[in-house]
């Protein structure tokens, strides 16, 4: 209700016990529940007052005048989304005119250059890589050997 948990609760219940008596305990109690009572049909009035003062003033008009723009039904986007079927595999590019499949046959040829180039970058930074960790093992190596001959 408040944030507080059973044992809490029992806790409050048995401090008000103590502090208020037994005698009065009850009294109390039909006090605090009459003022809950009192409270709830306050904060429903208020509301009540609110929802009629929404509905003098024309807010639900405009609440359903936005709620059927946001529809996606009111504006045909149902069929768009079935016509590009966004949630299953992908149609093989049908019906696509001349200009727009020469153009996407050009944007995939770059992409799978670019691709390649790439790749072939990588292969030569690994090869370079490589070749420095084995010049290093060498230059390791000499070192050591050079630190073991007596002078």
């Amino acid at each position: 209700m408040f944030g507080l948990g059973w044992s809490e609760m029992v806790l409050v219940g048995i401090v008000a016990l103590i502090v208020i008596g037994p005698k009065d305990l009850p009294m109390m109690f039909r006090t605090m529940g009459e003022f809950t009572g009192k409270a709830k049909r306050m904060a429903r009035e208020f509301n009540n007052a609110m929802q009629q003062a929404a509905d003098d003033s024309g807010i639900k008009g405009v609440k359903s005048t936005l709620e059927a723009a946001a529809s996606p039904k009111k504006f045909g986007l149902d069929k768009i989304r079935e016509a590009t079927d966004f949630n299953g595999p992908k149609k093989p590019d049908a019906g696509l005119s001349p200009e727009r499949q020469a153009s996407k046959d050009k944007t995939d040829k770059a992409m799978a250059d670019a691709a390649t180039a790439r790749q072939e970058r990588e292969a030569r930074i690994a090869e370079m890589q490589a070749e420095a960790d084995d010049d290093l093992a060498e230059f390791n190596e000499a070192e050591a050997l050079a630190g073991e001959k007596p002078e």
